[in-house]
């Protein structure tokens, strides 16, 4: 991380002052305890994505999750920024596997 990227710290006098890079990953909760959302989002060109928001864990288990999702529908995607983005409207096959394995999942958004 550059320093231009610290926010919070501007200056400190204690010569013994050492910034923490370091992130807490909250630990992931089980899965009848995630609330997912399942979004259609439109991208550039008319292109429309499904978006799966609100899973609270790590970042591995969030990119598991939507290595299993990409695999169901049988296309590519990808996981950032907390989000999983998957190639085409698949709302429904996504909600009905999630559901399977015992998370709550609706549908979001208009």
């Amino acid at each position: 991380m550059s320093k231009k990227n610290r926010s919070g710290v501007v200056y400190s006098t204690n010569p013994d002052f050492e910034y923490n890079d370091q992130e807490d990953e909250v630990e992931t909760l089980a899965p009848p305890q995630q609330d997912l959302r399942i979004w259609l989002d439109r991208k550039g060109g008319g292109k429309v994505i499904t978006v799966v928001k609100g899973f609270i864990g790590t970042n591995a288990d969030l990119e598991a999750l939507g290595k299993q999702l990409k695999n169901l529908c049988g296309t590519g995607g990808t996981v950032k920024d907390g989000e999983i983005q998957i190639q085409g409207d698949h709302r429904d096959k996504v909600i009905t596997w999630l559901s399977s394995k015992s998370y709550k999942a609706k549908k979001a958004g208009g």
